[in-house]
């Protein structure tokens, strides 16, 4: 049975915006801000910089599935999902290096180019291959992974460290490691057979 379109694009978002809360493209985010004060610009560039790697990491995992579309691949993207969850727990850091960035080109070049280098490998990147995988729907969950890194990352170039002050980074952590547990136990139960025909 296929999802409704709504329900992979809520799925996305949730999953994504979750994950995003604490995460190093975060903490970049309101790096950026803080060095660069030209926030619109700022936003403008992790919007097409996450379009642009979301979308490729959607199609990648559908893919993947479409090539290996054997319960044993769905069962391996279900434990994907259960181990992000365990991943998600983990507090990220943004390393000296990439604090250290150089900003030439402006704002929007500037943010474009780094934000899409630090997402490559990153949970919600990979988390966005693993729902490719399970809705092969490319465009609903690249449009959703991206939705839900902007409701994460606005507020954090907007905001910056108030944001971090005010919201539990820890709770939202454990909100997140949930939401994939469920998505990873939710694959395994319809594999089973327990929620109808896998």
């Amino acid at each position: 049975m296929t999802p409704e379109p709504f329900s992979i694009l809520a799925a996305s978002t949730a999953v994504v915006a979750l994950a995003e809360i604490g995460d190093k493209t975060m903490l970049l985010a309101i790096v950026l801000s803080a060095r660069l004060k030209a926030r619109w610009q700022i936003l403008a560039g992790i919007f097409v910089a996450t379009i642009a790697n979301h979308t490729l990491a959607a199609l990648v995992g559908q893919e993947v599935a479409g090539l290996l579309d054997a319960p044993w691949f769905r069962t391996a993207v279900a434990l994907g999902f259960i181990a992000m969850a365990a991943w998600t727990l983990v507090p990220d850091k943004l390393d000296d290096d990439e604090e250290g960035f150089r900003h030439r080109g402006g704002p929007f070049l500037t943010t474009l180019v780094t934000f899409f280098f630090v997402e490559m490998g990153d949970k919600t990147q990979i988390a966005t291959i693993a729902l490719g995988a399970q809705y092969h729907a490319v465009l609903l969950v690249a449009a959703g992974t991206t939705l839900g890194m902007m409701l994460a990352n606005g507020p954090a170039v907007f905001l910056g460290e108030e944001l971090v002050k005010r919201v539990s980074l820890k709770a939202t952590r454990i909100g997140a490691a949930l939401l994939f547990l469920v998505l990873g136990l939710w694959q395994l139960a319809e594999l089973a057979g327990w929620l109808g025909a896998p």
